[in-house]
């Protein structure tokens, strides 16, 4: 068996912690991963995972090495990259990630029409509301949307979104419309799990106040929070590229406006070995237009 495919399998079953969430990821089958697995362990002549059927933890030797693996891996798939960059015809596979109502609204046009212009290119997204390890994935562009922590990955920031506090009109006029950020203390609020879960509202723009709101109703995503806000449930705290249509239809009502704290960034990562990628020259260049097109509302 290919030496590269089983420390892949070695490296993504150590990440997820199980076979079959590793199989998923490199989407093959369990057997295949364990196959892969148990041939690295030969070759290597060590045990790599202590195995139950509850969980799956390394070994000492297993630990010893992962870290060599997983550069191992980046280190083969940015060779790969580099004689890829060479040419000036996008082709083989871009993996990409982005949070899911925004990768939908405008990352996956940007990829349509990419593909829709070159045969020889394909995609793969990972839609996630959570930040995942660009590395260690090998992802080729990431979006993030708020403050980026320094690193080595190379940032381009592309614009920004801002906070919007929003409630249905009907739940307005039932319970009354909050002048200051205290009011949320009276009122049904939706939160919202992922990055910007909790209930501590942030409105920074007027004396840094924090609001620590009691919430009415949890959810895990934001189309159901969304949702929840149109339904009346409660006031939401969102994003403006996630309220911009309800907004517009009139289904949701932004309140304190003029409270709201300091837009936050959206910022395209990637290693800078990418940036000698075709399609990651081109994914980065069409972002950057549909940014001035849109601007993310």
């Amino acid at each position: 068996m290919d030496r590269f495919e089983t420390l892949a399998a070695f490296v993504a079953v150590a990440d997820r912690g199980s076979f079959v969430a590793a199989a998923r990821t490199l989407e093959t089958s369990p057997p295949a991963i364990t196959r892969a697995v148990a041939s690295l362990e030969r070759h290597l002549g060590v045990t790599l995972f202590h195995r139950s059927t509850r969980a799956v933890s390394l070994t000492d030797d297993g630990a010893a090495l992962l870290d060599r693996a997983r550069r191992i891996l980046v280190d083969l798939r940015e060779a790969e990259r580099i004689v890829m960059g060479g040419r000036s015809v996008p082709r083989g596979q871009v993996f990409l990630t982005a949070p899911v109502m925004f990768g939908r609204m405008h990352v996956l046009p940007v990829v349509s029409a990419l593909l829709a212009k070159h045969d020889g290119l394909s995609a793969r997204m990972m839609l996630v509301d959570r930040n995942v390890r660009i590395v260690e994935e090998g992802i080729d562009l990431a979006v993030r949307i708020g403050a980026v922590a320094d690193s080595a990955l190379r940032a381009i920031t592309i614009g920004s979104v801002r906070q919007t506090v929003v409630a249905s009109p009907g739940y307005l006029a039932e319970h009354g419309v909050p002048v200051v950020p205290a009011d949320l203390t009276h009122h049904r609020c939706i939160v919202t799990s992922g990055v910007r879960a909790g209930a501590a509202w942030s409105f920074e723009a007027n004396g840094g106040a924090v609001v620590d709101v009691a919430p009415r109703l949890t959810v895990n995503t934001i189309d159901a929070t969304v949702a929840a806000a149109e339904a009346g449930l409660g006031v939401a705290n969102l994003l403006s590229y996630q309220t911009a249509d309800p907004i517009a239809a009139g289904r949701l009502v932004r309140v304190l406006d003029d409270q709201a704290p300091v837009p936050m960034p959206v910022t395209l990562l990637f290693e800078a070995g990418r940036a000698a990628m075709p399609a990651v020259r081109l994914l980065i260049e069409a972002m950057k237009e549909r940014a001035r097109e849109h601007e993310w509302r």
